[in-house]
């Protein structure tokens, strides 16, 4: 497994529901993390001293008020985007698609959820990252940045570092000029919508 699926990975595993091995994924991907951003030497020192002295319980508490529990924080892209709108329907039916075609597989969560698109992006094409970042997951980040601002939460760091590498990869397509519209998707263009939702 390359280091950058490795990345995604764990840092997918961060913004999943805490498990009793929270930690040990937390201290596995802080070096990865100084690895990808070598000019941030302190990346995650705060949010890794919080998972170090804090118990699973109440890092599972906080977890669930911070993203659970604040819609404005929900780390579901295209409710970020579009709410419940029909285009969120449709921007889920093709990210499990594209999860699928990656041969992944998704967790409890919706396939719009970072902990399911991030592993997606670490697979990805480059270019097809870098334009789907600038489309949607930078937009949908900065959003949940505001939600956490100013609230002394330990997860704004992780967020911080969500929002960096969404920003290095948008920059990428900018500079290459293959961000002149809104990503598409290169499969499902006809497919029927499924539900996703209770009703």
């Amino acid at each position: 497994m390359s280091n950058q699926i490795r990345f995604h990975d764990l840092l997918a595993r961060i913004l999943s529901y805490p498990g009793e091995d929270y930690l040990d994924v937390v201290r596995e991907f802080q070096p990865l993390a100084r690895k990808q951003f070598p000019d941030q030497p302190g990346l995650l020192d705060g949010f890794v001293a919080y998972v170090e002295a804090a118990r699973i319980d109440e890092i599972e508490e906080h977890f669930t008020r911070t993203f659970d529990l604040n819609p404005v924080c929900c780390m579901e892209i295209g409710w970020q985007l579009y709410g419940e709108d029909y285009n969120r329907g449709s921007l889920m039916v093709n990210l499990r698609q594209q999860i699928r075609s990656m041969g992944l597989t998704e967790n409890v969560e919706l396939p719009d959820h970072l902990s399911n698109v991030l592993p997606l992006l670490g697979r990805m094409d480059p270019q097809e990252a870098s334009n789907l970042c600038a489309s949607y997951l930078l937009p949908a980040v900065k959003k949940m940045q505001d939600g956490l601002k100013d609230k002394s939460n330990p997860y704004e760091e992780v967020l911080a570092l969500v929002r960096n590498l969404f920003e290095a990869s948008a920059v990428h397509a900018v500079i290459t000029g293959s961000q002149s519209a809104p990503y598409t998707f290169n499969i499902l263009k006809d497919q029927p919508q499924e539900e996703f939702f209770d009703d």
